[in-house]
């Protein structure tokens, strides 16, 4: 305990204005990572360990005749050779999905309980069927290509409207006309009389394209089993270690939760496909304690295509009905997700109920209906990918706008404005349901004309003309309705050299969570940011959390460590009191220093830490400051932005260049706006990649077309343009920071944005509407056409 000059006190305050909330702090770990020091699951490798490598379907349908391992068994270095029949001998349980979505009839969503070897049929192109565990990964594939799998072929169906009309092929005896969920939300006969009584109702076909996740780093698994203590322990690429543990112990291993030891490293990259257990890691878990030493399996990007769960894939119908002003009346989406072959993690969720919970977007539309059918196919399975519904269903809404504007003759800037929901109206109750507690959508928008010198675009038109391009603008509003309510974990341990360990529930696949999380607790506690230390990837310290997803993290560990930090001060009071013989009552604590009010004696709380770690201290007193709290469920919160784009097209080649693009949103409060500008760069990226370039395609018979970087194009820096940013920061009102999510809306800005742009183009050829991907090819004829037909 110290009597303390302002001196020390003036160094916290300089330090948390320097680290404080709102400050672009560079991310801690990037000297790390930039310099090739991570440590991701491949790099780790335990003593003694041996090598997997899975047996695959080449068939995209068919039933399993046999499976010969013999000659795979006998060849060098192989340690076993395990089929479906081995693992069903052990009792190990079904990937299922946990939702509890229902169809329109009451009913509940048809689960396709995988098993994580196929042993009556396969259903796609990659279905595995057996793996092989050698003392070397040569090994261990050389013996795989010995092991002969017989299957009859089967039709396949790859695309959901043809897989759920009678007839199809069906997947699965269970679930007729491979229709596992029929969704149904809204008031049908509410929405028909709107769309009755409408002045105009504008409709369009939309297909979203399926795409590959394609992370830098691709699955990989390192397993173990401890004999003695009956306890498995694996390493794996997650998105959260506590949720993945749970279900991997209950649900597929069927062992209590503390037999389960998840270790997640560093990640690279996940946007949401690592989120979920997949069959290897439960085939290395059950080779490791067969055989009783370590099991290494690590995937190969060509298999990567074909084992990762990919994205959207959607064949929508969108109506718009509106009144003589243009006022929204009704919205409608019918229509067909693609699930692909098998039902696991949140798959049904972003092709259906997540559409209907963003498609109101930042409009006063007081009617919906949502009807889609999430349809099995013999493809890839499905999941969700960044934004999961979210950048979908404001696709949709901004496209029918856009669309409406040109077919009424009104401004498309001014058929928004209509319709914005006003901030004098919030609490607003959408129709989807949800309540927004906070935006300025106009405001919003208004600040992106700004920026992106929307009123300038004439004058730049007319130059792109002069040298022989098209080009064209778009102005899309989006809304995000974020992770829906879930626990965290804010755990905080005072260390005995002055450190101060974070740990949480989340989990940092690139984000950048060790900066912001410790901006928040420095603010909260006053402790030294660069003494603040975070954990995430064990499940032995992470007893609990709702992990990384939906853009949650900066609201659902803000919360947990602001609640931590006032426990944490309210024992610093009484154990301070205790210190310094004062009244509990006239503790106080600012800048990281509880002082006795009206003097200067004071103690700082690592020093207060220290002293109570190293004396006993007599009952009623804290023995320490750490805190294990678990927050209660955290509610959702609503980002919102507008984005403008401009594109240039060549119409001798169809090639379409992104040449200005400007991003206005509201994140609430911004703890870190240089980690926020950087999600929106990625988001936009990405976005930029499925407008213009990405599409998982299959042939007729279900084999992929797309397996490989020499198929499936992604976007290059070359194109993806220098972006404007701008904020209109509106706090939320539902979490002590005033956060919103920011991770997924790069993506629910740009998809319509960019696409609407290029319509916007091509618009002087009559073309009001063309689908995902924006190839070139794909532009070039949608112009040879239209002057074909204009002739």
């Amino acid at each position: 305990m110290q009597d303390h000059t302002s001196s020390s006190a003036l160094e916290n305050a300089i330090a948390l204005q320097k680290f404080g909330v709102g400050q672009p702090v560079r991310r801690k770990e990037d000297d790390t990572l930039v310099r090739g020091k991570g440590k991701y699951t491949d790099d780790f490798n335990l003593p003694g360990q041996a090598y997997a490598w899975i047996v695959r379907s080449t068939h995209a349908h068919g039933i399993i005749r046999g499976i010969d391992t013999s000659a795979a068994k006998t060849m060098p270095g192989v340690l076993g050779v395990w089929t479906g029949a081995d693992l069903a001998a052990a009792n190990y349980g079904p990937y299922t999905c946990g939702l509890p979505l229902k169809s329109r009839d009451g009913t509940p969503l048809l689960q396709t309980n995988r098993t994580a070897l196929m042993t009556d049929k396969v259903r796609y192109v990659g279905d595995p069927v057996a793996f092989v565990v050698a003392e070397t990964l040569a090994q261990a594939r050389d013996a795989a290509e010995a092991v002969v799998v017989d299957i009859d072929p089967l039709p396949a169906v790859t695309e959901p409207e043809e897989a759920a009309k009678p007839g199809a092929p069906q997947l699965y005896d269970h679930i007729p006309n491979n229709v596992a969920l029929d969704y149904h939300y809204g008031d049908t006969a509410k929405v028909d009389a709107a769309f009755a009584s409408a002045a105009h109702v504008t409709k369009l076909d939309i297909v979203n394209t399926r795409v590959a996740v394609v992370a830098m780093e691709p699955r990989a698994g390192l397993a173990s089993y401890d004999k003695a203590s009956e306890r498995y322990t694996i390493q794996v690429p997650t998105q959260g270690v506590a949720g993945n543990r749970m279900n991997l112990a209950r649900n597929i291993l069927k062992v209590p939760n503390e037999k389960v030891h998840l270790l997640t490293p560093n990640v690279g990259g996940s946007f949401s496909m690592k989120n979920i257990n997949y069959p290897e890691y439960l085939c290395i878990l059950h080779a490791a304690k067969t055989l009783n030493r370590p099991v290494k399996w690590t995937d190969e990007r060509s298999t990567s295509f074909l084992s990762d769960s990919h994205g959207r894939a959607q064949q929508i119908h969108a109506e718009l009905a509106l009144d003589a002003e243009g006022k929204f009346l009704a919205v409608k989406v019918s229509g067909y997700g693609n699930l692909g072959a098998y039902i696991t993690g949140v798959a049904p969720s972003p092709l259906s109920l997540n559409v209907g919970k963003n498609l109101a977007s930042v409009y006063r539309t007081p009617l919906m209906t949502v009807d889609i059918k999430t349809v099995l196919t013999n493809t890839t399975l499905m999941g969700a990918y960044r934004g999961a519904g979210r950048p979908e269903a404001n696709y949709f809404m901004e496209r029918l706008i856009d669309r409406a504007a040109d077919e009424m003759g009104v401004n498309r800037l001014t058929l928004r404005k209509r319709n914005f929901i006003k901030p004098a109206q919030m609490p607003f109750e959408a129709s989807s349901g949800v309540t927004y507690d906070s935006g300025d959508f106009q405001g919003v928008f208004n600040k992106a004309l700004e920026i992106s010198d929307h009123a300038g675009f004439a004058k730049r038109r007319k130059e792109s003309r002069k040298r022989g391009k098209l080009r064209g603008i778009a102005v899309g509003s989006y809304l995000e309705v974020t992770a829906p309510p879930g626990v965290e974990l804010g755990k905080i341990v005072f260390e005995d050299e002055g450190s101060v360990r974070l740990i949480t529930g989340t989990l940092d696949y690139g984000q950048g969570h060790a900066t912001p999380f410790a901006q928040v607790l420095s603010a909260q506690l006053g402790v030294p940011f660069e003494s603040i230390k975070l954990e995430q990837g064990d499940s032995d310290l992470v007893h609990t959390g709702s992990g990384t997803g939906g853009s949650r993290s900066i609201t659902a560990t803000g919360m947990a460590i602001v609640e931590a930090s006032r426990l944490i001060i309210e024992k610093g009071k009484r154990a301070a009191a205790h210190l310094m013989e004062a009244s509990e009552a006239d503790i106080e604590f600012a800048n990281g220093r509880f002082t006795i009010a009206g003097t200067d004696r004071s103690i700082d709380i690592i020093e207060l830490a220290r002293r109570l770690r190293e004396g006993k201290m007599p009952e009623g007193v804290p023995a320490s400051l750490d805190v294990d709290h678990t927050t209660e469920p955290i509610p959702s919160t609503f980002p919102n932005g507008c984005h403008v784009a401009e594109v240039e097209i060549d119409p001798e080649t169809g090639i379409v260049q992104i040449v200005r693009y400007t991003g206005v949103n509201d994140f609430g409060t911004i703890v870190n706006p240089l980690l926020v500008a950087g999600q929106m760069h990625g988001g936009v990226a990405q976005g930029i990649g499925q407008a213009l370039m990405e599409c998982v395609s299959y042939d007729s018979n279900g084999q992929p077309i797309t397996g490989s970087f020499m198929d499936y194009a992604l976007p290059r820096a070359e194109d993806v343009p220098v972006m404007a940013v701008g904020d209109h920061p509106v706090p939320a009102k539902s979490n002590p920071l005033g956060t919103k999510g920011c991770g997924e809306a790069g993506c629910a800005g740009s998809l319509a944005t960019i696409v609407n742009a290029v319509v916007d183009a091509l618009s002087e050829y009559g073309i009001a509407h063309i689908d995902m991907p924006l190839t070139p090819e794909r532009v070039w004829r949608a112009i040879r056409d239209a002057k074909a037909k204009a002739a």
